[in-house]
């Protein structure tokens, strides 16, 4: 492609609604344009991108062994009311009437159509175990769209669905997509985790994200150093031994904190550490329980850990008026001696004594605080997020933390849509057996933009080459000397005809201003074409991600550069 015939207006300048690094490049590189909020043109080169990244995508499904179809955007309401989410899902679903006045919705996913495709078409056990995936634009409306296709309201989508006859047929479904989405992350050059992980609004008994590694990411996750457990921090897990509750050492005595509310304003006062206060969070449940929550002071909570433990949706923090009438005291003040509520414990307090608590009295705390003697717990349990250097608990090692950009999840659905639905098999006794079902998605625009989170500097996008949009831009110091021209021209010849995709800036373009733009947009590998290197025989190859320059004899350029990028795609 040459860069003078191709539609990839650069901006010098980051808009100012862009708020995160892929967000600003991928305008300022021509990737894509906003149409309206969440919602985006793919320009040519970003779309390149987007095409590599689904063409590793369907290579690795097909591997797998899994099927393509391709199923509508809009969604009949029926299929959505028998599983129950078109009351549950919320105002993401965008619905709507066609002109027969009957309900719609725009896909944000779609377990509901291929459940309906399977049970109308699939009807033995001879017919499993079967594997649907697609790739499609999906409309979810985001009440804040925002950092570009990082989180947008339509996006392109990869969504598989794999249906067995049961448990064990599932968990081998399930392994093979686990496996086939690690590979597609590799082939995509990035550097990831995959985690285990909640299976929230779309249910199921058990998921793994697959995140992307990046100081920007939204997501916490630790890994351990030794193993190959990784957790996103609201699932992790935390490994103790044997918990045994020292004895106390100090009598239970009141300490003035004068308008000290805070962990670290009370460990200031008293000058201690946030370790050895216990703060005691009261909180409310979807099932109208107020319980009081126990937590090491520097330790945060996880609220999905304490939901599971309680047997509930949701929890959140209890509003001031219950919080003073459970305790008798503002918010800051609470603490476990002599509550009347369920009380529960994070495992580690349960090896804490002579600690430090609210005294459920405006403005007072308790010191030598313990188990037993001044108050009991209810149940022990872990109730805390995983920090760096956590135990692992899988093995030995220490867990490591790490932020992380969600681009996959794989999820065990169990039957949850195909009971719902009625989709059955005959098994080989001639007997219905309902259908056991997974359910695997991968953003595409997002793991571009992943990517770029992931791989850019103060200059520019870095692309990993496999999903680069060109492999190699060769650049023409002066398109209107003629031997630079015509040796440009050969060498783009010579790589494209061996199939590496070069684009050729023959701009007429002063050489500073095409060299900004190559580090901007992020082609891997740079060939600079100028009168000087060809009177000594040379081009000058530049490395993006490393900026390391080599000079290549003028004959040999093109199968140097084949070989090269050959190489790097086969290491992949």
């Amino acid at each position: 492609m040459r860069w003078s015939e191709y539609l990839l207006p650069t901006l010098k300048e980051t808009p100012a609604d862009a708020e995160v690094v892929s967000h600003q490049l991928m305008m300022r590189a021509g990737m894509i344009r906003k149409v309206a909020a969440g919602i985006y043109n793919y320009m040519p080169f970003g779309l390149r991108s987007i095409r590599k990244v689904e063409t590793i995508v369907r290579e690795e499904l097909d591997r797998a062994g899994a099927i393509e179809v391709l199923m509508p955007m809009a969604n009949p309401a029926e299929l959505w009311q028998e599983s129950g989410r078109w009351e549950k899902y919320g105002k993401e679903l965008l619905r709507f009437k066609d002109r027969k006045d009957a309900d719609f919705c725009m896909g944000p996913t779609h377990e509901e159509v291929v459940t309906d495709i399977v049970r109308n078409t699939v009807r033995s056990y001879r017919q499993l175990p079967l594997n649907l995936y697609q790739i499609q634009t999906k409309f979810r409306d985001e009440i804040r769209p925002r950092f570009g296709l990082m989180r947008g309201r339509e996006f392109i989508m990869k969504d598989a669905y794999s249906f067995d006859l049961d448990d064990a047929g599932a968990d081998a479904s399930y392994t093979k997509m686990y496996q086939a989405y690690r590979r597609i992350f590799a082939r995509c050059g990035l550097k990831f985790r995959a985690v285990e992980a909640d299976s929230g609004a779309i249910g199921g008994s058990f998921s793994h994200e697959f995140m992307v590694l990046a100081e920007s990411g939204e997501d916490g996750i630790v890994s351990c150093d030794s193993c190959e457990y990784a957790a996103n921090v609201e699932k992790a897990e935390i490994r103790m031994g044997d918990v045994v509750t020292p004895a106390a050492a100090e009598e239970l005595r009141k300490v003035e904190t004068p308008a000290r509310k805070t962990i670290e304003d009370v460990a200031l006062f008293l000058e201690t550490s946030p370790q050895r206060l216990v703060k005691t969070l009261i909180v409310e449940t979807d099932t109208d329980e107020t319980v009081a929550v126990l937590l090491r002071g520097d330790r945060e909570l996880n609220e999905i850990k304490l939901a599971h433990r309680l047997g509930c949706t949701w929890i959140t923090l209890a509003p001031e008026e219950k919080v003073l009438k459970v305790t008798g005291a503002p918010s800051g003040f609470a603490g476990p001696v002599g509550l009347k509520v369920r009380i529960l414990a994070d495992l580690e307090v349960q090896g804490m004594a002579d600690f430090i608590t609210g005294a459920n009295e405006k403005d007072t705390h308790f010191a030598g605080v313990n188990l037993g003697r001044d108050f009991t717990v209810d149940t022990f349990a872990d109730l805390r997020q995983a920090v760096n250097g956590d135990p692992c608990p899988r093995c030995g090692g220490k867990l490591e933390s790490w932020r992380g950009i969600e681009v996959g999840h794989v999820f065990k659905l169990g039957t949850k849509y195909s009971e719902s639905m009625g989709a059955t098999v005959l098994d080989d006794q001639g007997k219905d057996r309902t259908l056991v079902m997974g359910c695997y998605g991968i953003g595409i625009g997002r793991t571009v933009a992943s990517a770029i989170e992931q791989n850019h500097d103060e200059n520019g996008i870095i692309f990993p080459l496999p999903i680069a949009p060109f492999h190699v831009v060769v650049t023409m110091v002066n398109p209107n000397d003629d031997s630079v021209r015509d040796a440009a021209e050969k060498l783009y010849a010579d790589l494209q005809a061996a199939g590496v995709e070069t684009l050729l800036d023959d701009r007429d373009e002063r050489p500073g201003s095409k060299f900004k733009d190559a580090d901007l947009i992020g082609i891997p590998l740079r060939v600079t074409v100028g009168a000087r290197g060809l009177k000594e025989g040379n081009l000058e190859l530049q490395e993006r991600q490393s900026g390391e320059r080599t000079l290549l004899p003028v004959g040999e350029a093109a199968t140097l550069l084949v070989e090269q990028v050959r190489a790097a795609l086969a290491a992949r």
